[in-house]
């Protein structure tokens, strides 16, 4: 795999993706992206060393350790053994610089920890995904109940908290990640009880707190919707295994679908996916519990259904792009639903460049199955957009070449070698129409 390492341009490349295949086989799912990101962030708060397994060899990893450096952490990356190591000193630096940030959205997540550490933060406003307005306000409007003075200046959030945080009641009017992850991460160190209400219950959401509570923080509720954290004074280092990435199993379940195949998703863990399971079921799959993980199997067409995504315990905004690729050839037609980043429909011009019948009005889409998609040449505008460009071209007539792949190494790890160990046929090559 050709990537370049953070700071500057990622290598352009394309997948050469041959219709007809059935995806027949294993895949073994590691930690899950969305966790592992916040994980390395939250060893900001404890010097010493944290070890982080199950970490996935994606573009993202290399660009938040990177980060970690420049804020002066030592960070080793053993990708054989899946792990990262962190040794965190005592004195942190407190700027995390725009070239990095833009390429990462997740990297505000070093927002909270910084202000908890260092009672400073300059954090460069976020680049990321081009899925939707991403605001920051309820990370801004969390962390000032804390007791963090936070500006925006010349692209920067500047935040102070010179005599440090104080525990206050948060209530979000939207279950955020990312602001529940930050408010999270910077209330354990403050002085009281912070409560925090309407806080997002993401798998990833869990396993951050279970590491903060090994780390020594005070979290009560985790799983659920309210949280309530009585802050210490310190925290020590800690050794973390990340959570399985249900996003990479679900992508691999809807695979198996959409090619009429059968694969056994070893690390996959049912519970985190109940509701897209309780979908491709409908749609005639037979999923069946394995001793590491789960088994999706199809042997005929499949049906349409109707799909809406929710915070979860509802439907991940993340695999929507793969079930409007499922739909696109499914029998019958479907309403797919967009209920929480409302660009996510961006990708759908990419899916008609390939035949499908889809219609867009708002945050709804109509897609009306066809038995077949045909092969053309997209472009991947974001990670789960172009893992369902892939998914798509899998079951689409002739050849489909995708652009811009580099945003699929931000979330999948050896996706092209696991895509033809399945049986697939896909080609990784150097982009002669870019650079």
């Amino acid at each position: 795999m050709a990537r370049t390492i953070v700071g500057v341009d990622t290598v352009a490349e394309r997948f050469e993706v041959t219709g007809g295949a059935r995806l027949i086989g294993e895949v073994a799912v590691t930690g899950a992206k969305n966790s592992v990101l916040k994980l390395m962030a939250a060893a900001l708060l404890a010097q010493g060393t944290s070890t982080i397994r199950a970490v996935p060899n994606i573009l993202d990893v290399d660009i938040m350790a990177e980060l970690l450096r420049r804020l002066g952490c030592d960070v080793g990356h053993d990708v054989e053994q899946q792990l990262v190591t962190i040794s965190v000193p005592q004195t942190l630096h407190h700027q995390a610089d725009y070239d990095l940030v833009r390429k990462m959205r997740a990297s505000i997540c070093v927002l909270g920890p910084l202000i908890a550490r260092c009672g400073l933060a300059d954090v460069a406003l976020p680049g990321g995904d081009a899925i939707g307005s991403r605001g920051l306000d309820m990370h801004i409007e969390g962390l000032t109940k804390l007791g963090a003075d936070i500006q925006s200046e010349h692209g920067y959030l500047l935040a102070r908290a010179p005599q440090g945080l104080t525990g206050a009641h948060v209530a979000f009017d939207f279950p955020s990640v990312g602001a529940t992850e930050n408010v999270v991460m910077a209330a354990v160190l403050a002085s009281g009880v912070t409560v925090i209400d309407n806080a997002a219950r993401e798998p990833e959401i869990v396993d951050l707190c279970q590491m903060l509570i090994a780390m020594g923080a005070s979290i009560e509720g985790v799983g659920g919707s309210t949280l309530t954290i009585e802050g210490v004074d310190a925290l020590s280092s800690v050794d973390h295994t990340a959570v399985p990435d249900r996003v990479v199993a679900g992508t691999w379940a809807v695979g198996a679908v959409l090619t009429q195949g059968d694969i056994t998703i070893h690390g996959g863990r049912i519970d985190h996916l109940e509701l897209p399971l309780e979908k491709l079921h409908a749609c005639g799959a037979v999923i069946d519990e394995v001793a590491d993980g789960f088994r999706v199997r199809m042997s005929s067409r499949p049906q349409s259904v109707d799909v809406a995504t929710l915070p979860y315990p509802g439907f991940p905004t993340d695999l929507q792009p793969m079930i409007i690729a499922l739909a696109s050839i499914s029998e019958g037609t479907a309403m797919i639903t967009e209920n929480v980043f409302e660009a996510r429909f961006m990708f759908v011009n990419e899916m008609v460049r390939l035949g499908a019948l889809i219609r867009t009005d708002g945050h709804h889409a109509v897609v009306r199955g066809r038995p077949e998609l045909s092969g053309a040449p997209v472009r991947a505008t974001d990670i789960r957009a172009g893992a369902g460009l892939v998914l798509a071209g899998l079951v689409a007539d002739g050849i489909t070449t995708i652009s811009e792949v580099h945003h699929l190494d931000r979330g999948y790890p050896g996706f092209v070698e696991s895509l033809n160990a399945l049986g697939a046929s896909v080609v990784r090559s150097p982009d002669p129409d870019i650079g």
